[in-house]
């Protein structure tokens, strides 16, 4: 019994140190810092900041009836018209006392009059401010 007392009291006595040591190695150890860079954002944020105040965003779309449905309109056109890309089909739409103002990015020039002529064919609309953006090839 006093055997097992000892051995437990050493162990204790062995273990208590290391232990020790460890913590304020890893505490007074400096911060190490990775050679790999940051990873970027896989977002289009800063594409879409608003570098012009005046300009039109979605949260000016009209809360009105009839602005809703001259948007409507239009995106159902838009989206039903097969022969326009997929970011054709996404851009943004925002109307406005009959006001409609068009963002975001194309595939082409053609896509970009093509959504202006769309636009123009609904009932209501007063003007457009076409502001797409025709994509660059690389």
């Amino acid at each position: 019994m006093r055997a097992t007392a000892w051995l437990l009291l050493i162990s204790l006595f062995c273990l208590t140190p290391a232990c020790t040591s460890e913590k304020k190695t890893e505490e007074t150890a400096a911060p190490t810092s990775s050679a790999a860079p940051a990873p970027t954002d896989a977002d289009n944020t800063a594409r879409n900041a608003e570098v012009n105040t005046a300009t039109e965003t979605p949260t000016a779309q009209g809360e009105n009836a009839a602005d809703r449905e001259i948007t409507a309109s239009i995106r159902k056109s838009v989206v039903d018209d097969a022969s326009l890309s997929t970011n054709a089909h996404n851009v943004k739409i925002i109307t406005d006392a009959g006001i409609v103002t068009l963002r975001g990015p194309v595939k082409s020039d053609k896509e970009k009059q093509t959504i202006e002529a769309k636009v123009k064919q609904v009932a209501g609309v007063t003007r457009v401010n076409n502001l797409l953006e025709v994509e660059k090839l690389q």
